[in-house]
């Protein structure tokens, strides 16, 4: 529920109680007496859905945007009329859905102030760079927590709708600026721990498995974006608390970037390639997600002359981000398809050691084996495999070149295998 107070223009006082008379609501008008150019004011009780249509329907009236017009929460409105309102609004569709000027106001309070804004996105990349290099989860998640990145996506998208350019430029370039500075904080803190030797100077960042989830994007991370551009702008068009989409919004976007950084840190483009890829896709399809919420919604731009520039804009930039994401995508997709063949290729390696052990005389299992693929983001092969077999006497089977045989048949490439032998007592 909404309070709305509008202060009244001398001379118009009788067309706004006429307007609001047509709109079924019921208002309360008291005197003004500041002595300026307002007579009085009115104080009207509505539905949140009904905020929108009842201030459209003052400014065909002729209250344009000088007069002064507050939008309050009401916790409590006790009166039978009223709840005959809200069930008349309750039939419309969006029913939780705020005015278009409060959706204004609360994409605008989602943006920080520009110093404060990038204190927290140093601080959020340099704490996901700590927890990514100490493959630590639960710091990498307080991390987003303090990111604020949900601000700048939303009021680019409502800038869009509502044709604020505005807002919609400083969505854009605090967007922009967020991840070049998440990047470059990450990658200097990054260097800092190499060069003090806070982790062993010989480490493989890319065995580290929270810095190794991010090299290889794949179109759930696609699915992941999307539904935080959609989470986001829903929780704005409903007026809720965007805290938690806005942790979903930094899972897309902090942890990468900071890979990214790691990646120049320790001068391996493998790393900052497949993260980078990660972060402009999830960028962009955060942005799209809300884009297109935000238009079917119902969000228009105040005056009619504007709706098919509104349209145009957005039509042009939903144009933009679906092809630049689209064109990602191929880089997603043949990750998606080394993935899928690597899975292929892993199973046909375990079938084939099992039969290996089974055509050999000894009792045998294997406990574990790992693939070794060759380097690079895109169709990666395998060129090496550790197996740990588990056996019941001191006396080692030679297991190798017979599993050798059976994987390089399976596969039709040649690996190099090693075999690791564990004793096994069972009872």
């Amino acid at each position: 529920m909404r309070l709305v107070q509008i202060t009244i223009p001398t001379g118009k006082r009788e067309t706004v109680t006429r307007a609001l008379d047509d709109e079924e609501v019921d208002y309360i008008v008291t005197d003004e007496t500041s002595g300026r150019e307002y007579a009085a004011v009115a104080y009207v009780p509505l539905p949140t859905n009904a905020v929108e249509p009842v201030l459209d329907t003052l400014r065909a009236a002729g209250i344009d945007e000088s007069t002064y017009t507050v939008v309050l929460d009401a916790e409590t409105v006790v009166s039978d009329d009223f709840e005959a309102l809200k069930e008349r609004y309750a039939e419309e569709e969006n029913g939780d859905r705020i005015a278009r000027e409060e959706l204004v106001a609360a994409a605008e309070d989602l943006v920080l102030s520009t110093p404060i804004y990038l204190m927290m996105t140093v601080v959020s990349a340099v704490i996901a760079t700590a927890g990514l290099l100490l493959d630590s989860p639960a710091v990498i998640v307080g991390s987003m927590v303090i990111a604020p990145l949900i601000g700048p996506a939303m009021a680019a998208s409502v800038g869009t709708v509502v044709v604020d350019d505005d807002l919609f430029a400083t969505g854009v370039k605090l967007q922009v600026v967020g991840v070049l500075v998440s990047v470059a904080s990450a990658a200097v803190f990054a260097w800092i721990v190499k060069t003090v030797h806070l982790i062993p100077p010989f480490t493989d960042v890319t065995t580290i498995p929270q810095v190794r989830s991010r090299l290889y994007p794949d179109f759930l991370s696609l699915v992941v974006a999307l539904g935080a551009g959609i989470a986001g702008s829903l929780s704005l068009t409903a007026g809720v608390s965007s805290a938690l989409v806005g942790v979903m919004i930094a899972v897309a976007l902090i942890p990468p970037a900071a890979t990214v950084g790691i990646g120049i840190a320790w001068m391996k483009p493998v790393v900052s390639l497949g993260s980078g890829v990660l972060v402009l896709v999830n960028l962009l399809s955060i942005n799209l997600a809300a884009l297109v919420v935000l238009r079917y919604s119902g969000y228009r731009p105040t005056n009619w002359f504007q709706l098919e520039e509104a349209r145009g804009a957005t039509l042009r930039r939903v144009g933009i981000l679906a092809v630049a994401i689209v064109a990602l995508s191929l880089f997603l997709g043949g990750v998606t398809y080394d993935s899928f063949q690597g899975a292929t290729t892993e199973e046909r390696i375990q079938e084939a050691t099992n039969a290996a052990l089974n055509e050999s005389e000894v009792s045998a299992e294997v406990l574990s084996m790992e693939v070794n693929r060759s380097g690079g983001p895109l169709f990666r092969h395998p060129v090496g495999i550790t197996a740990t077999v588990g056996v019941e006497g001191p006396d080692y089977p030679p297991l190798a070149e017979r599993i050798d045989r059976h994987v390089e048949r399976a596969i039709g490439r040649e690996v190099e295998t090693q075999v690791r032998y564990v004793v096994t007592d069972s009872a």
